[in-house]
């Protein structure tokens, strides 16, 4: 009984999430508190939810403070001699600028947000581009390829997986640096390959094709830039980093303080504090709604034994001879399943049944996630229907969803494959 009811519970949430008949918010508290009653739980759901709220409250907090630090950071102007120096180094040699395309969305995308990477890196890259005649949709694809690859702790997919299975977000991080590393090198190699192509394409031999694009700044971003701060901002986000990732402090506590020393630094006039916090709240906001929610929804499920009930269910079906290779078929095929899952629905409603029932197997929880984030909007997500962020790179980039689509996914296929490999090669999971 409990099984059936997990089991309608989730594809309930699926169906309504990906049906856009609900908002995910509204379909992960809503849904299973219905489930819960009907069963006769009573009163013992709210419980169940609070514990499940309690358990994501870190991850959460994470990413509220991570955007709002990196936010702070791009209006003081800490990645503008970044920006520019990229630009003046690529030059007219096609080559040098689909690189820089990825070397500038890797960086714009260190707040975690697509749609902020696309908006920075796409207007900037673009008429430089248009001005020597390259193809846009290798602009497109350079900066998915970044973006995609570049997986942090306080990047969605890695919160979700944190909050889906009740692992601590550097514990899934720390073993996937490697595998990150060696993503990041089939990236910038890729760019290698994809501008030698456009400059057989255009003829390019050497010669200079244009002078460096210079970009222009508007009167609002200008009053907000700290150009005299750029090495005070540099470093401290280089200790920041330095603290989560090899002291392991708590990430939520180092940018808690660091949120409070960049604005300090950089705008301590109260008034335009508030301001640039009322600016990058709102994304912010929206994702932690969605982060306590997806708590409620798994507090549900587990503390009501539906999701033991499932897994039992499972177990009982699946070939034991085929569950040693569970995180490695994940790996695999996490990526194109972005298609067909938004990251809401796959981390919260597929994840934690994969966990539960190669728990039963033998499998450590925290390898599904590991091989959930080699590719479920990750590397999918500048491609997948199902999130804003592909339509807005094709809106900047003025190609169509399909050309994109048909251009851009081999190489983010292949990049989600490599790093599959290389945590097998690694021994983060078996093969």
């Amino acid at each position: 009984m409990l099984a059936t009811l997990g089991l309608v519970t989730i594809i309930a949430v699926l169906a309504a999430i990906l049906s856009r008949k609900m908002a995910p918010l509204t379909a992960l508290i809503a849904i299973p508190v219905v489930v819960a009653l009907s069963a006769g739980f009573g009163t013992r759901t709210a419980t169940f939810m609070l514990h499940g709220i309690q358990s994501v409250a870190g991850v959460a907090g994470m990413f509220l403070f991570a955007v709002l630090y990196f936010g702070i950071m791009t209006d003081a102007g800490m990645l503008d001699p970044i920006i520019d120096g990229i630009l003046r180094t690529a030059g007219g040699n096609p080559v040098r600028i689909v690189m820089a395309t990825s070397l500038l969305a890797l960086l714009v995308h260190l707040d975690g947000t697509g749609a902020v990477t696309f908006l920075v890196t796409i207007p900037v890259m673009l008429p430089l581009y248009d001005r020597l005649g390259m193809d846009r949709r290798v602009l497109a694809c350079a900066a998915s390829l970044a973006a995609g690859v570049n997986f942090l702790p306080w990047t969605g997919p890695l919160l979700r997986a944190s909050a889906s299975l009740h692992i601590p977000v550097m514990s899934i991080f720390r073993p996937m640096i490697p595998v990150q590393l060696a993503g990041l090198a089939f990236v910038f190699g890729s760019a290698w390959w994809l501008g030698r192509r456009e400059a057989r394409r255009l003829g390019f031999k050497g010669r200079k094709f244009g002078e460096a694009f210079q970009r222009e700044l508007d009167a609002g971003e200008r009053a907000l830039r700290r150009p005299g701060r750029f090495w005070v901002n540099l470093v401290l986000t280089l200790i920041l980093i330095t603290g989560m990732i090899v002291a392991r402090l708590d990430p939520v506590v180092v940018l808690m303080v660091g949120l409070v020393l960049a604005l300090s630094v950089n705008y301590p006039d109260l008034k335009v504090q508030r301001e640039r916090l009322d600016a990058h709240s709102r994304a912010a906001l929206m994702m932690v709604g969605v982060l306590f929610a997806a708590g409620a929804f798994t507090g549900i499920l587990k503390e009501s034994g539906m999701l033991d009930a499932m897994t039992r269910s499972a177990i009982a079906f699946a070939p034991p001879r085929l569950a040693p290779h569970l995180p490695f078929a994940l790996g695999l095929l996490s990526m194109p399943l972005s298609l067909l899952f938004d990251p809401d629905s796959f981390y919260f409603g597929v994840v934690p049944v994969l966990a539960d029932a190669g728990s039963a197997f033998g499998i450590p929880p925290i390898q599904i996630a590991q091989a959930a984030v080699l590719g479920q909007m990750t590397t999918g997500f500048p491609v997948s229907p199902l999130t804003p962020a592909t339509f807005l790179i094709v809106g900047l980039a003025g190609v169509e969803l399909r050309e994109h689509q048909k251009f851009s996914f081999p190489f983010l296929f292949a990049a989600s494959v490599v790093m599959t490999l290389f945590c097998v090669i690694l021994r983060v999971f078996p093969l």
